[in-house]
């Protein structure tokens, strides 16, 4: 068995797409899901200090208990969470990568952006 971790907005347009292209990228079995409205803006930003615990003790467990091969951080079009614009949004993914990376460096952590048309596409 082999997983990786996806951090995903809650919005249930973006799941499918997005598992789909995690178990490619990792050629992982399965994709544990950490879900939050907005979670790119959450970790970006880190003024909930509860609520950015609360996502990285989730990301420990799929890490630690199943672990998994890497890590990616989701923003979508039309989000609800982050209502910011295409590229603020991008910024943000840009900057939780960071985060994240700073944690798991051992670990790929990428970045996925869902357009428009609900395809992903890799933040390089």
């Amino acid at each position: 068995m082999k997983f990786c971790t996806v951090i995903n907005c809650m919005d249930g347009r973006i799941q499918i797409p997005v598992i789909k292209y995690l178990q490619e990228k990792f050629d992982a079995e399965y994709v544990d899901s950490v879900t939050e409205p907005g979670p790119n803006l959450i970790l970006a930003n880190r003024n909930d200090k509860n609520l950015v615990k609360s996502i990285l003790n989730r990301v420990a467990i799929s890490v630690e208990k199943h672990n998994s091969v890497g890590i990616a951080v989701v923003g979508h079009h039309d989000c609800a969470g982050n209502p910011s614009e295409y590229e603020s949004q991008l910024d943000q993914i840009k900057k939780s990568i960071k985060f994240i990376s700073s944690i798991y460096g051992g670990l790929e952590v990428i970045g996925l952006w869902v357009n428009s048309d609900w395809t992903v596409e890799e933040v390089d």
